[in-house]
């Protein structure tokens, strides 16, 4: 007795990935430069370049701007930078852990922060979002944590926020 072979459609991990890949392909395909927000709508703001990498003079030059060095130490080198767009300051870290530990400081005094590998650029959100134009990297910003008040002549006990309890 003489059967017809039987044709079964076996998907295994090689089909599985030429799926995947052609699901990729079309999906970039369809990307149009624009930025997509939480509800999905593209906006009209083009993605920013890979985030730069270099010394602080590389960035500075890759910024358009000729910095004016204020500090220059081992675990870190800043400068005072000036374009059209407007000021800002512009710091590179020895390591990663400094770089983290000195914006979480920075951020207790509010402000825009352009933030890259071992890098960042502080200033206005105007001259932080051109900024970001050049050297890519993201974007941080913070409210000020103080009023200004100095409390009971710089006594942190119980660091509660409470005078004389």
């Amino acid at each position: 007795m003489a059967t017809e072979p039987e044709w079964r459609f076996v998907a295994g991990p090689r089909a599985a990935g030429t799926l995947l890949a052609a699901l990729l392909l079309l999906t970039g395909c369809s990307a149009d430069g624009k930025q997509n927000t939480a509800d999905g709508a593209g906006t009209d703001r083009p993605s920013a370049p890979p985030t730069a990498t270099g010394t602080l003079e590389q960035l500075a030059e890759k910024a358009g701007c000729d910095p004016n060095v204020q500090t220059d130490a081992q675990e870190l080198r800043q400068a005072n930078c000036k374009t059209p767009t407007g000021r800002y300051v512009l710091t590179t870290f020895a390591t990663d852990r400094g770089q983290r530990e000195w914006i979480n400081e920075a951020k207790d005094y509010g402000g825009s922060y352009l933030v890259g590998r071992r890098w960042v650029a502080v200033g206005d959100a105007k001259v932080v979002a051109a900024l970001r134009g050049r050297l890519g990297g993201t974007v941080e910003t913070a409210s000020p944590h103080h009023s200004g008040e100095s409390g009971d002549g710089g006594s942190e006990e119980g660091h509660s926020g409470h005078h004389g309890s």
